[in-house]
């Protein structure tokens, strides 16, 4: 349907609300960029964190902790820690190179800042 100047409800809708769509993208884009920050941080940490691993090494090159439960524990957190965090990096790299339609903010942002922040907040509890 149309109103009395021949514009559709979506047109009305997005014509009146420009300023929403570029406060929405700017708020999205420092939020991306903080979380971007946070993940490359936590992709460090743990990147060194399986590389240099506690306790040292045996001479044969085998870690000292290799038997222990607890140290298979530290491992598999560790791996799932950096996986989730590069992941939710690429997620919300992802935000910021959007196109910030106003479908965009319907669908994959509304949708997906749920399941990036939750990918940046599983990497923070691994960790």
């Amino acid at each position: 349907m149309r109103n009395t100047k021949g514009k559709t409800p979506i047109e009305l809708f997005e014509e009146e609300h420009k300023t929403l769509v570029k406060e929405g993208e700017k708020w999205m884009k420092e939020t991306a960029s903080a979380c971007i920050v946070a993940s490359a941080l936590i992709i460090t940490v743990m990147f060194a964190a399986a590389f240099t691993l506690p306790g040292g090494n045996k001479d044969d090159g085998i870690s000292k902790f290799l038997s222990k439960k607890s140290f298979k524990i530290f491992i598999i957190f560790d791996a799932l820690s950096l996986f989730s965090s590069s992941a939710s990096l690429l997620m919300f790299l992802g935000i910021v190179t959007s196109l910030y339609s106003e479908e965009d903010f319907l669908g994959i942002l509304a949708k997906g800042i749920l399941l990036w922040a939750t990918s940046l907040y599983s990497s923070l509890l691994y960790a």
